[in-house]
């Protein structure tokens, strides 16, 4: 399973506002620090803050910070929210025409993966992602 890189991109701003301990953050900032297009994190903002997982105030003195605690935002709820889907293979699809799908085990087994995958997810929040702060705000060049 390989996440999009707008899931990647959603997980990495909200460690990035999960870290920040002064004021609102901009774009160009979370950009920056990643390296990523400022248009992408500006999708990734919008549909975060669409979904209450940050705030965003616009003008001069706007930016953007978290929306919930850390210990709120559940990854694998992000995760759920931000991936477009989960169709592994074409069964798990609406356009399914495999003969096999009425007798197919693999089908079963890719599903359970699928749900172990979430639930370990579910496991943890933006808080586990950012417990090692030091570290991140190094990374980050925010320390």
């Amino acid at each position: 399973m390989k996440l999009t890189l707008y899931t990647d991109y959603s997980l990495r701003v909200l460690m990035y506002l999960g870290v920040r301990d002064r004021g609102r953050a901009t774009i160009s900032e979370i950009a920056s620090s990643y390296g990523i297009s400022r248009n992408h994190i500006m999708k990734v903002v919008y549909e975060l803050g669409r979904l209450g997982y940050i705030e965003t105030v616009r003008g001069k003195y706007g930016g953007i910070q978290l929306g919930r605690h850390p210990e709120e935002i559940n990854v694998g709820e992000v995760v759920r929210h931000t991936e477009s889907g989960f169709d592994l293979v074409e069964c798990f699809g609406p356009n399914n025409t495999c003969c096999l799908t009425p007798v197919c085990v693999l089908r079963g087994a890719l599903d359970e993966a699928l749900q172990a995958f979430i639930g370990r997810l579910d496991r943890y929040t933006l808080a586990d992602l950012i417990a090692p702060r030091n570290s991140l705000l190094k990374a980050l060049a925010m320390a």
